[in-house]
């Protein structure tokens, strides 16, 4: 999964709340510029809409819908994110047994057992 698939995955989850894009570019942790270009692309690709409203405070604000096509992207999306960790997973848990034998073999040259 690359970087950009990520953040489109982290703004697709937000999607559905009234929001402002500072807000989500805090909620993401990307810069307001950031977050504004990945929704736009998204909305370029059908996978959001936007559709505008007016706030209590009589200001004229966005709420992002995640669209059918949407879904199906953050499902896609959510799947490569698992199947990513997973491998990361057995990589760190390989590791870990490379570390545990590793230590082993030491301990025993310390001790002077073969």
């Amino acid at each position: 999964m690359k970087f950009e698939e990520e953040l489109e995955l982290n703004i697709l989850k937000q999607t559905g709340k009234v929001i402002n894009q500072k807000t989500l570019a805090h909620e993401v942790g990307y810069s307001v510029g950031k977050v504004n270009f990945v929704l736009k692309g998204l909305i370029e690709k059908g996978f959001i809409k936007a559709e505008r409203f007016i706030s209590s405070n009589k200001k004229l604000q966005y709420k992002y819908l995640l669209t059918e096509e949407g879904f199906k992207e953050k499902v896609n999306l959510t799947e490569k994110f698992i199947e990513r960790k997973k491998k990361e997973y057995d990589e760190l848990q390989s590791d870990l047994e490379k570390y545990k034998n590793e230590e082993e073999q030491i301990l025993a040259q310390a001790c002077g057992v073969k």
